[in-house]
């Protein structure tokens, strides 16, 4: 099912202080797309920018709960990471 299709959706926009590091989390997360869709709620991970856009889409308000909170966990981790290896990097 396209996010456009379905009949719940929701938009997240991350922005981060540089691209490189809005990138970094882009591309984190983005493999996950299609891998932890089902048959009730899909995604979509774009970028423009220092901006990250999560696009959810679900079959039914519960689905769309289940998928924005596993999206926003996964975000919360690349952006962790990230920043720890970034850290790391500058030691």
């Amino acid at each position: 099912m396209p996010v456009a299709d379905a009949p719940h959706h929701l938009s997240l926009q991350f922005e981060y202080d540089t691209e490189r590091r809005a990138r970094i989390v882009e591309r984190s997360v983005r493999i996950e797309v299609g891998e932890i869709d089902d048959d009730r709620s899909t995604a979509r991970v774009d970028r423009e920018g220092r901006t990250v856009a999560v696009r959810i889409g679900a079959a039914d308000l519960v689905a769309l709960r289940a998928g924005t909170n596993t999206w926003v966990r996964l975000l919360d981790v690349a952006e962790t990471v990230a920043e720890d290896a970034e850290t790391a990097r500058r030691s």
